[in-house]
């Protein structure tokens, strides 16, 4: 497996948000539509307690190259 191919996951507690470096063609939409939840230049670059579920959901939705992906965590 490639180093640079990592799979990160990031939760605010109702939904995990799920990057795959390896897809990422870096087309920004994650940043433009949701820049509370993906800040490319801090780390960690994913923080979804700046956001709700919903427009976190919404946001990955737009992903381009299936890079972001989201799962609803059980209650």
């Amino acid at each position: 497996m490639d180093p640079k191919d990592l799979t990160k996951e990031y939760t605010n507690g109702e939904v995990t948000i799920v990057w795959q470096s390896g897809k990422c063609i870096h087309s920004a939409n994650c940043v433009k539509n949701n820049p509370d939840v993906f800040k490319p230049k801090e780390k960690p670059w994913i923080t979804p307690e700046g956001s709700t579920t919903d427009k976190i959901i919404e946001t990955v939705n737009k992903c381009p190259s299936g890079a972001l992906t989201y799962y609803l965590n059980k209650k």
